[in-house]
């Protein structure tokens, strides 16, 4: 066993460690808002339940290791004290993945990521239509732990109502675990999903990727690609330019002969075929063609 000593480890090393040793980790999906009404939308995996009575959630938007600047939520919710905590399943994880990519502030992590802003009954933020529960919150307190990269600010918020889909409650008005179907944050590139283990989801990019909202119309209103699959398509800097799609199309004509001809009915369960070995590229080049 190795013995460290905090003081002798650098931040970004520290938190390496303490991320991949201290998990799996539930996820705050926050929502909030800005003072000019933008909406605002990204997970942290420093986050829990507190205490019953009062309902308290507390989570904390770290300040930025690499820089020590702070998250626009943080920045919200030092405005307007009101919050959205949504849970995290896996039918929106790759979603979920994609609204942490740093956008400038101002963009709406909603629309980037492809989910639907739904009014609360008691704050502003939006909450995530497609969580499966939502929990609105006012933020009694915040507490700074320190001014450097790496520092949490812990956001001690206060549950006023919450909403939980019919879908995931037992008969007994419990909510059923498996169905719920929750994921988990681990240390790198890793979660956990309820029952099934450790899986991967590639970091978002730092170039920024295109987002659902650029998306061609009969890829992001599909009927058969899902939101995960959504979340990994826009994960990309930009989308394969036509000579490319064109090889591609060329190449696989063989082992497809009517993938020129194909409705987009077709060639969207094909590029989902593709997406489930994690394929991103070829995917896209299948449904542009």
């Amino acid at each position: 066993m190795i013995s460290l000593d905090p003081k002798d480890l650098s931040t970004g090393k520290l938190h390496g460690y303490l991320l991949s040793a201290i998990a799996p980790r539930p996820i705050a999906f926050a929502s909030t808002i800005g003072a000019d009404g933008s909406p605002n939308l990204s997970p942290f995996s420093f986050f829990n339940v507190f205490s019953a009575n009062p309902p308290i959630l507390i989570f904390s938007p770290a300040r930025r290791v690499r820089d020590n600047t702070t998250k626009h939520t943080l920045e919200n919710v030092e405005v307007i004290k009101e919050v959205v905590i949504n849970v995290v399943n896996y039918d929106i994880v790759h979603q979920m993945s994609l609204s942490s990519t740093e956008y400038p502030k101002g963009v709406n992590e909603f629309e980037k990521a492809g989910l639907t802003m739904l009014p609360s009954d008691k704050i502003k933020p939006f909450r995530v239509a497609e969580s499966p529960v939502q929990f609105e919150c006012k933020v009694n307190e915040i507490v700074h732990l320190g001014n450097e990269g790496g520092a949490g600010n812990l956001v001690i918020c206060e549950v006023v109502k919450l909403h939980i889909a019919n879908e995931v409650m037992n008969a007994d008005d419990t909510i059923n675990q498996e169905t719920l179907d929750l994921v988990a944050r681990a240390g790198g590139s890793y979660y956990s999903r309820a029952n099934k283990g450790f899986f991967e989801i590639p970091k978002p990019l730092k170039t920024n990727g295109i987002g659902v909202d650029n998306m061609p119309d009969h890829v992001k209103n599909s009927m058969i690609l899902t939101g995960n699959n959504l979340g990994m398509l826009a994960n990309v800097e930009s989308l394969p330019n036509e000579d490319d799609v064109n090889k591609f199309v060329l190449d696989i004509s063989e082992r497809y002969p009517d993938i020129k001809t194909a409705s987009h009915r077709e060639k969207h369960k094909l590029a989902r075929n593709y997406l489930s070995y994690g394929d991103v590229e070829s995917a896209w080049k299948l449904l542009l063609s």
